[in-house]
């Protein structure tokens, strides 16, 4: 989870990803930040993330990334 966290705070500085749970819902993170997410969760944890998995019930805290993020490792 810290690295996750290194990652949001690397993209998005000014954003409470500990206490923020409407990430995406309450448009704190624009469709770029989302992308730029992806990209480095891709590399750094070695997933593939699907065009499926790009919900907002996946990016809308660090917790439900960090739990799409466990999940993908897994399968």
């Amino acid at each position: 989870m810290e690295e996750l966290m290194e990652i949001l705070e690397e993209v998005c500085p000014d954003v409470d990803f500990e206490n923020e749970t409407s990430l995406v819902d309450g448009k704190v993170l624009s469709s770029f930040d989302i992308l730029s997410i992806i990209g480095e969760i891709s590399e750094t944890f070695d997933i593939r993330v699907t065009p499926a998995e790009i919900i907002p019930d996946n990016f809308n805290s660090a917790e439900a990334l960090w739990k799409m993020i466990c999940r993908l490792k897994g399968e």
